[in-house]
């Protein structure tokens, strides 16, 4: 497995110090960029507290996007 500052753009990871998964949006200075996976706002995390996403938060992740994607479609988000 890659340290978490060297995974690619657009990669699953969850950040254990926000118990939240993000993609790998970019790098800032000491901080990996991770972007919800519901869209929204990114925030800096701490690379130490970044590890790639298992399989079962993926799963996760996938529900969660396609419940957004679909409140969207039915006018419950805006962006």
């Amino acid at each position: 497995m890659t340290a978490p500052e060297e995974e690619p753009d657009g990669t699953l990871v969850m950040d254990t110090g926000r118990d939240q998964l993000g993609y790998v949006m970019g790098r800032e200075g000491p901080y990996v960029q991770l972007r919800p996976v519901a869209g929204g706002r990114e925030w800096d995390a701490d690379p130490a507290h970044v590890r790639r996403a298992t399989d079962e938060e993926r799963l996760r992740a996938v529900a969660e996007r396609t419940r957004a994607m679909n409140s969207f479609s039915s006018g419950g988000i805006r962006p």
